[in-house]
């Protein structure tokens, strides 16, 4: 199976180096992609927007006539889900590691602009149960990897047109969230995750951490990945 393995905010496709070798030895391809206008001053990069994000995800699902996994971390979930909603039929389940599918008409967050760029806001930024599991020497890896990315990217809506993006089968892989409490905001209705409720086929894994285990437990998360493509999609509460 071709597997599409899109970064979060501020990193390359270099942030699933620890996790393709277990893709690769179970058989499938996976292919890291590095987001356009990456590391771009504004000049070269404020026309790029979510829709530039998902047009690249869509010209790598086009290349091939076959399904793919499609596989987004953190602000990555919009890119996947933006790509899953333009190629329904194309797409054989959506993977979120420690995120959720997006609203339509929902940006990812809010960080500041610097020089017309969203530069990393450094990891005092984020809630203490988000890194904690990422020691010194981890912090100094993946910051040697980190680059600033366009300004539009974390606050641009993404549209969703097309229903049938529901009958994706969904995994999310859920690091700071246990899945029991996953499925009760689903069962509860909780607006902001409408679009996981309206799955028609949906599993949620337990990965206890922080939000970065492709850097933090990349072993664990390859296994994870692993076991969500499958040939016969099934719902697991």
């Amino acid at each position: 199976m071709k597997v599409i393995l899109v970064p979060g905010l501020w990193l390359a496709a270099s942030s699933w180096d620890a996790v393709i070798p277990a893709l690769l030895d179970a058989g499938h391809r996976p292919e890291a992609l590095s987001m356009p206008g990456i590391g771009i001053p504004a000049a070269g990069s404020a026309q790029i927007g979510i829709a530039e994000w998902i047009d690249e995800v869509v010209r790598v699902i086009d290349r091939d006539d076959e399904p793919v996994v499609l596989v987004g971390h953190s602000g990555g979930a919009n890119v996947v889900w933006g790509a899953a909603d333009a190629r329904p039929d194309h797409v054989a389940r959506v993977v979120f590691v420690d995120a959720v599918p997006p609203l339509d008409g929902a940006g990812i967050w809010e960080f500041p602009i610097v020089d017309g760029v969203v530069p990393f806001p450094g990891w005092d930024a984020f809630d203490d149960e988000e890194v904690a599991d990422l020691d010194a020497p981890t912090r100094q890896r993946v910051e040697e990897q980190i680059t600033w990315i366009p300004a539009r990217i974390p606050t641009d809506p993404i549209s969703l047109t097309d229903e049938r993006r529901h009958g994706t089968p969904i995994t999310l892989i859920s690091c700071l969230m246990t899945a029991a409490d996953a499925w009760q905001l689903v069962d509860g209705g909780a607006p902001w995750i409408a679009e996981l409720a309206a799955a028609d086929t949906l599993e949620i894994v337990d990965l206890p951490g922080g939000h970065w285990p492709q850097f933090a437990q990349p072993d664990a998360l390859a296994r994870a990945i692993v076991a969500a493509i499958r040939t016969e999609p099934v719902r697991t509460e």
